[in-house]
């Protein structure tokens, strides 16, 4: 028996493979299906009866290139995603990821490590006006798509960077770039999981269809409208626009906070964890006259004061004007969590609701309630025209970014969703980073300890522009300067609690496979016969292997790393053991039984090994696979 050599083809040797997997899971639960290895659809059609839909006319909704889109979303990723220590802040410690790539292949990529573990994402895709950036995808290969698209042109020297309604398949185009990447990021979300996406009338009708598709109507929790501009587009002809959508969809089950609701606004977002009863309210619980509410005999019944006398809205039962505002079995729970006050002034009680702290040093009390559709983004300080000058002032009073996103706006989206404070919030349409700037003050305000995640196309800046001539040549760029700025503004204003805060991030930037046998171009038999022996590409560090190494194995790509000599040739312990990783020249026997102690020493649930296939001979590839199982590590693979 000899050390397993990860091919090409190999589950190893790419992204998670989603059509395979749900292949498996239809054998499972129909193996009469399989045939010869294949599935035999007349079979399943059989097996399933009535639940088969054989019309030609039915409800669906369709598009030029939908059958391709919804392939696409399955097919698995030969890419990946190299560090860039240099870009990064406080690379060691930090949790928190920023990724440059197509945002298709790298949701690809993250299926292994991060599937089922995302609580929340926001995205702010384009909204297919005719002049933003569309995403062209060339499904046939993404990855070398990918290359031309950061240049901007394809091989004719054809723009690529907008979506024009002169295209004959405008909607079909965007429709294309969206069904994939929804359908990869439905599978990264948590169970009780849910995603927020902006939108505006161009597209919002077909975004909602394909949504509804993905997460399944059942799963559509409400479509938001959010205030954009100060006032109204009065230079068009018909009416002027002043709002956006957010639309909301759930995995499967989710739970919204309680918002908390002030008595001049109505609404304000504050999470429910954060309210203080301890002031007494403004108004009384007894109602004063008939006028302001419906006079009921069921609110008019009495409340037992501290000494046990009985308190009635007006002058007893048999008064017909006056009655309380709550019901009885309101009122009872009102008690039960100190929500009122019962005050005696003189011979007489007066009872009250309590009211809350004052929040933002504003003159306002708040009390509890549940989220309207509108969420009140239509007040200003979650518009468009507020969020630049926001970004602008961390950029020095700059403009480098159109249209950014508030981040008051984005952390009370993540305040509504009913979570843990080390939930994982992701955004693949991260634009100017406001995602992770309002991740991070949150995390400043409640002590939480929520990781963001930020997937971003490095899109050209426009050479004309102010963000260009400061030397922020692409979106990216902007995007990791304001995360490293707004980083320093959080802990200057928190200097205590920025001690134990997690302000940095890791980049990676998306490309091709380090490993030149994975990624199946191979058409020279000569070179293809020398790349069998020397198989890592040449401008290749260990560290990009490493991480690929931990992508394709579906680990986090924040785990711990310690790196230690182990009989002359450099070793990683990723996950305190959890895989050990060896890429060195000349390996020994030494060096497997010096990871067999390291392995002893850490006591790891689960262990794997890791070697360059080419490091070592034959003979002591044999004695390492012994040793190895000698210490009780029998999963030992070669790249």
């Amino acid at each position: 028996m000899s050390i397993e050599k990860i091919e090409q083809g190999d589950p190893l040797s790419m992204s998670k493979d989603i059509v395979g997997e749900n292949i498996d899971k239809l054998k499972e639960l129909f193996p009469e299906v399989l045939t010869e290895g294949k599935i035999d659809f007349k079979v399943l059609k059989q097996i399933l009866g009535e639940e088969v839909e054989e019309e030609e006319e039915y409800y669906k909704f369709t598009w030029a290139g939908k059958s391709k889109a919804r392939q696409e979303a399955h097919k698995p990723s030969t890419g990946t995603l190299r560090p860039c220590k240099e870009d990064s802040v406080d690379w060691d410690k930090t949790k928190n990821l920023y990724i440059e790539g197509d945002n298709l292949e790298v949701l690809k990529l993250l299926q292994k490590s991060y599937a089922k573990k995302v609580k929340m994402i926001y995205i702010d895709p384009p909204y297919n006006t005719g002049k933003d950036f569309v995403y062209k995808d060339n499904y046939r290969d993404n990855l070398a798509n990918y290359k031309k698209l950061t240049d901007q042109v394809d091989d004719e020297g054809n723009a690529l960077s907008t979506n024009t309604e002169s295209d004959g398949r405008f909607h079909s185009n965007w429709l294309n770039m969206m069904y994939p990447r929804l359908s990869l990021a439905r599978n990264l979300l948590k169970e009780d999981g849910v995603i927020f996406i902006s939108i505006d009338d161009n597209e919002v009708e077909n975004l909602r269809k394909i949504c509804n598709e993905i997460f399944g109507e059942e799963n559509f929790v409400g479509e938001a409208i959010r205030r954009t501009i100060n006032s109204g587009k009065h230079d068009i002809q018909t009416i002027a626009p002043f709002h956006e959508y957010i639309l909301i969809y759930g995995r499967n089950s989710i739970t919204f906070n309680k918002l908390e609701q002030t008595d001049a606004e109505k609404q304000k977002l504050y999470p429910l964890i954060d309210v203080h009863l301890n002031v007494r309210g403004r108004y009384y619980l007894t109602q004063l006259n008939k006028n302001s509410i419906q006079y009921s005999d069921s609110l008019n019944y009495p409340i037992i004061g501290p000494d046990g006398v009985e308190i009635w809205p007006g002058n007893g039962f048999n008064d017909k004007v006056w009655c309380w505002r709550w019901s009885k079995s309101k009122l009872e729970w009102g008690i039960i969590n100190d929500f009122i006050v019962i005050k005696k002034s003189g011979d007489k009680y007066k009872v009250y609701t309590k009211s809350y702290e004052k929040v933002d040093n504003e003159n306002k009390f708040i009390k509890r309630g549940n989220p309207y559709n509108t969420l009140e983004f239509t007040k200003k300080q979650y518009g468009n025209f507020n969020a630049t000058p926001e970004l602008s002032k961390l950029f020095d009073g700059n403009k480098y970014f159109d249209f950014p996103k508030s981040s008051i706006f984005v952390k009370e989206l993540v305040q509504m969703v009913h979570g843990s404070t080390s939930d994982i919030i992701l955004d693949f349409f991260s634009g100017s980073a406001t995602t992770a700037h309002a991740v991070m003050q949150l995390n400043a305000e409640d002590g939480g300890k929520r990781r963001h995640i930020q997937v971003q196309i490095p899109e050209p800046t426009d050479e004309k522009s102010e963000a260009y001539k400061a030397g922020y040549s692409t979106i990216a760029e902007i995007g990791k300067e304001r995360i490293r700025r707004a980083g320093k503004k959080i802990a200057e204003e928190n200097p205590e609690k920025a001690k134990d805060m997690d302000l940095g991030f890791k980049v990676f930037k998306l490309d091709e496979s380090n490993i030149k046998a994975w990624e199946g171009k191979t058409e020279d038999l000569q070179k293809g016969l020398w790349d069998a022996v020397d198989n890592i590409k040449e401008d290749r560090t260990e560290e990009d292997i490493l991480f690929e190494i931990l992508l394709k194995y579906g680990l986090d790509l924040t785990l711990p790393i310690e790196e230690k000599e182990v009989a002359g040739a450099k070793v990683y312990s990723v996950g305190f053991g959890a895989i050990f990783i060896c890429l060195a020249e000349n390996i020994t026997r030494k060096v497997a039984e010096g990871i067999g102690e390291w392995k002893n020493d850490l006591q790891p649930a689960v262990c794997r090994v890791i070697f360059k296939d080419s490091g070592f001979t034959t003979v002591e590839k044999a004695n390492a696979l012994q040793i190895l199982k000698s210490y009780g590590i029998n999963e030992v693979k070669s790249i």
